[in-house]
């Protein structure tokens, strides 16, 4: 078992602000595990002796580089090397609550909580050193664990921190480092968890073990909503040491062998009701037009309302259809969790990206209190938001604690693309005119998507629900409305959406939810626009871009991609091989980063092959921490959002999912990677926004833009395989 955080800390660290009697021990059993205070220094950083410290993020590393942006963080107000610096993340029993590891919040809110938390630290330290030497604080410094005074005398930071004479709130305005000053924010640092990450010694959630453990499999329905009729246990009975667990709805296989748990999985006799509920994969535009509807809601509404009025009856009027599928997060590693609950507690090893959520769902499947669940964050194989790890964690839990061993659920491939939590469906439709000139006059986005269920705090999971375990109620699909208008001005701008009741199938929030389709739809139509204007694609942009910010990130794209200004299409759009460039751009969420992508691309009409040759992106993310980390958050992020546009949607007929392997759900190839020309902008006096998944949002529009570019065929939806677009070449140029 892991150790306590006193035990961690006893015989050799000055907690910051609680006595070392009590250590973090006594502090989390005044507050609940998990709900340690957001605003004491205490809850995030505890001082060694020898001036080094530990680190305690809510927040955890995804792939994201925060094991190094953290320290850098944190170092930099405390004038201490990142090597001085060890990072605990994910930890309920040890770490404060910070949230899910989502939004592309790690470093813009629980990055920035550190270091507020090392800065009052920093204060707190030179005042108690001032106090002690005489001396005024103006004449101190912090120095690699020491303060350093200007007439030559030292104190270790360590003998500051006395048991219980530094508890100190979080200054939340407390004076930052000058950006002048900088000696770690804003340079490449290496990631520490690389080195054992490429020579295969790193510990995924995948190997990691415990003494006496389980290997359990789940049995997954025979389709969405069928009901367990029976179990022949004695199907299984020759295995060795094969256990067969049922509770309702829900039944599971467990061995101390993982190969006769497979087989055990694969070969029990059980049987399951009909079910035929689903819309199919086919039929998901009608069912989003049919309802039912929980609400109609207009999100933005500004500008002249008569104009609005009358582009309906515009007969001159531009407009399009844009459709997003439901799709899979696609992880690599299916997904996977250990738990050992004992009598009255209960360890979780999860890779979910919400450790602290996670120990709340297993302590109510327990029944447990909250405080009896300890979570641990383990990396997985990547989520890019919720995907089967919350689930495999209630499930180790639940079969703990039924089978009163350690127990490893391990899901399979058609376990995690037929069953993990899908990106939701969009449907939008946009409609706009132009003035005289050919700039935007009127614009209409109307949206059919699915709603969340306000106030849900995670999306419902499969087992507890069949196992007849209290499960909330309803559906998450993360804030999917956002960025559904231009970011151009106009004369007048209306956005609607009529939310959807349910959705095809269990959603949850996938990379940039809802930004990727509406960015698609928004990017690839204004491209329309400046078609019918017969202006060129960027200089429409820029005559109605008023953001500093945003203008600058398109001029420096038209720069990296050597743009020659002309309207698009190209003038050989029939050509067999066609070659276009095309570019989108994005305000993320209207109020965080900036990103202008481009493509060059080759199509052959014939085969219906769309090749990507280049991808160029200018990004613009604030303060950047560390750049080699965000330089490769957008790589990811493009790589994977064109392999979602390209290739993946997830395919189901009336009763279950059918795209369940890698032939029927495909993802990019090495030999489809295109060149990437990344240009960012560092902005040292600003504060630092999200990396994760700003990126993502203009790369469908871009690409769809590009297509445009090359053969006059407006692609408008998602994936562009060959089956779907050959025959969109081969007519007219204008769809």
């Amino acid at each position: 078992m892991f150790l306590s955080r006193r035990e961690l800390l006893k015989s050799s660290i000055a907690v910051v602000g609680f006595s070392l009697l009590g250590g973090r021990t006594a502090l989390a059993q005044q507050t609940a595990r998990g709900a340690l205070p957001l605003n004491q220094v205490d809850s995030f950083i505890a001082l060694r002796p020898d001036g080094s410290i530990v680190v305690y993020s809510g927040k955890v590393d995804l792939g994201t580089g925060h094991r190094i942006a953290m320290r850098q963080m944190v170092g930099e107000e405390l004038n201490l090397p990142v090597a001085r610096i060890e990072l605990i993340e994910g930890d309920s029993a040890l770490t404060p609550n910070q949230g899910a590891t989502a939004g592309s919040t790690g470093i813009m809110r629980g990055g920035v909580e550190l270091r507020n938390a090392a800065a009052t630290l920093r204060d707190g330290l030179l005042t108690r050193a001032a106090q002690q030497l005489g001396v005024e604080v103006s004449t101190l410094r912090l120095q690699d664990g020491q303060v350093l005074g200007a007439d030559g005398r030292t104190l270790a930071t360590g003998n500051l921190a006395e048991p219980g004479q530094l508890k100190m709130t979080v200054n939340p305005k407390v004076t930052l480092k000058n950006a002048a000053d900088y000696a770690l924010i804003g340079k490449s640092i290496a990631r520490p968890d690389i080195p054992a990450k490429i020579t295969g010694r790193h510990t995924y959630m995948h190997d990691f073990t415990l003494p006496d453990m389980l290997h359990a499999r789940v049995l997954r329905p025979s389709a969405v909503g069928a009901k367990l009729l029976s179990v022949d246990e004695a199907s299984v009975a020759r295995l060795p040491g094969v256990r067969v667990v049922r509770m309702q709805d829900f039944v599971a296989v467990a061995s101390p062998d993982e190969w006769a748990a497979i087989r055990a999985a694969r070969e029990l006799k059980v049987q399951w009701s009909q079910s035929a509920t689903l819309t199919g994969h086919q039929g998901v535009v009608d069912w989003a037009k049919a309802g039912p509807f929980i609400a109609e809601e207009t999100l933005i509404n500004k500008g002249d309302a008569k104009k609005l009025e009358a582009l309906a009856a515009n007969t001159q009027r531009e407009k399009a259809t844009y459709y997003w599928p439901v799709q899979s997060h696609g992880s690599i590693g299916p997904s996977c969790s250990v738990a050992d609950v004992r009598a009255d507690s209960a360890t979780v090893w999860t890779a979910s990206q919400a450790s602290h959520r996670v120990a709340v769902v297993c302590a109510a499947a327990l029944g447990l209190e909250a405080g009896k669940v300890r979570t641990i964050y383990l990396d997985g194989a990547g989520c890019y938001g919720m995907n089967g790890h919350d689930d495999a964690s209630v499930e180790a839990a639940m079969l703990s604690k039924a089978l009163g061993r350690p127990v490893r659920v391990q899901w399979s491939r058609q376990d995690e693309l037929g069953w993990d939590p899908k990106g939701p469906p969009q449907l939008l439709e946009l409609s706009a005119s132009l003035t005289a000139d050919g700039h935007i006059d009127a614009w209409s986005t109307e949206m059919w998507f699915p709603r969340a269920t306000a106030n849900l705090a995670w999306v419902p999971l499969l087992s507890p629900l069949a196992a007849g375990l209290s499960q909330p109620k309803g559906i998450s699909t993360g804030l999917i409305s956002q960025n559904g208008d231009p970011p151009y001005s106009a004369k007048a701008v209306r956005v609607q959406v009529h939310w959807l009741e349910g959705a095809p199938l269990r959603p949850s929030n996938i990379r940039a939810p809802g930004k990727v389709a509406n960015c698609f739809a928004v990017e690839s139509f204004v491209d329309q626009l400046a078609a019918r204007a017969k202006v060129d694609a960027i200089a429409f942009r820029l005559r109605d871009l008023t953001q500093a910010r945003g203008r600058e990130v398109v001029e420096r794209l038209a720069r990296l991609m050597n743009w020659q200004t002309r309207p698009s299409p190209a003038a050989n759009t029939r050509a067999t091989q066609a070659r276009g460039r095309g570019m989108a751009y994005i305000h993320y969420k209207n109020n965080e980063t900036f990103v202008a992508m481009g493509m060059e691309v080759e199509v052959n009409r014939r085969s219906g092959e769309i090749r990507v040759l280049r991808v160029a992106c200018v990004h613009d993310c604030g303060l950047m921490i560390n750049p080699d980390g965000v330089r490769a958050q957008i790589e990811g992020n493009i790589l994977q959002t064109l392999s979602r546009t390209l290739h993946e949607e997830t395919t189901f007929d009336r009763s279950r999912v059918t795209s369940v392997d890698w032939g029927g759900y495909p993802l990019l190839r090495y030999p489809e990677v295109p060149k990437l020309d990344i240009e960012l902008v560092q902005r040292l006096d600003q504060p630092p926004l999200g990396a994760g998944e700003a990126a993502a949002a203009p790369v469908p529009a871009a690409l769809a833009n590009a297509i445009f570019d090359a053969t006059g065929v407006h692609l408008r939806t998602v994936p562009f395989t060959r089956e779907r677009v050959k025959p969109l070449f081969a007519g007219p140029t204008r769809v």
